[in-house]
């Protein structure tokens, strides 16, 4: 059973250039998500989505290997961040921070077999924001992106690298979006790969 690798199968969405912001047309997609608000490096809900998000992935990709004989890495981790005060949106301070956090379901998993896979998890482990999760499309159209390689405390020049690329172009529009390439908990900071993408119209 070959296993499949969204990040090279979509490549153009998951490995960018670290050289260069690029355009990128990013299609809908189905994700499950979280939202929630506060700063990610202290808030307690923002460990709990992000237990539940790869609980229920995994719980998915294991139902799907054995129903459907298909197997596939689960897709990495993914967030939406925003300010309802978009003045207030600083990295000095992210206690005000709003956030979706989410992982990218493929097209052979549906609504019936997540709820399923949730009711599954929740009989198991009820992971404290299980009930919070929800499996939902998100379409974000053009958007300009870049690799950021290092810790993301160091993400601020990488991102006005982004916006001045858009700014030449267009205007902001959506939300900034991350996706996070690599297991935090075993790199080297230094290291850290993250997706800088940010829509525009």
């Amino acid at each position: 059973m070959n296993k499949i690798d969204f990040k090279k199968e979509l490549k153009h969405l998951y490995q960018p250039s670290a050289k260069e912001v690029a355009l990128v047309e990013v299609p809908a997609m189905n994700f499950l998500m979280v939202d929630g608000q506060g700063d990610p490096n202290t808030s307690r809900s923002y460990q709990e989505a992000v237990e539940a998000l790869f609980s229920v992935a995994y719980a998915i990709k294991f139902k799907v290997k054995k129903t459907l004989a298909i197997d596939y890495g689960v897709p990495p981790l993914e967030g939406l961040w925003w300010a309802d005060d978009m003045a207030k949106f600083s990295v000095d301070d992210k206690s005000a921070w709003m956030w979706t956090m989410m992982i990218m379901q493929p097209e052979f998993v549906n609504a019936a077999m997540v709820r399923e896979t949730i009711a599954e998890v929740k009989a198991k482990k009820n992971p404290a924001a299980l009930a919070l999760l929800r499996f939902a499309p998100f379409n974000e159209g053009k958007c300009a992106q870049i690799l950021h390689i290092g810790p993301f405390s160091a993400e601020g020049p990488t991102i006005a690298r982004v916006h001045a690329f858009i700014s030449s172009l267009g205007k902001l529009s959506g939300k900034h979006h991350e996706i996070y390439l690599s297991d935090i908990r075993k790199a080297d900071p230094a290291k850290w790969k993250t997706v800088i993408r940010q829509p525009l119209r």
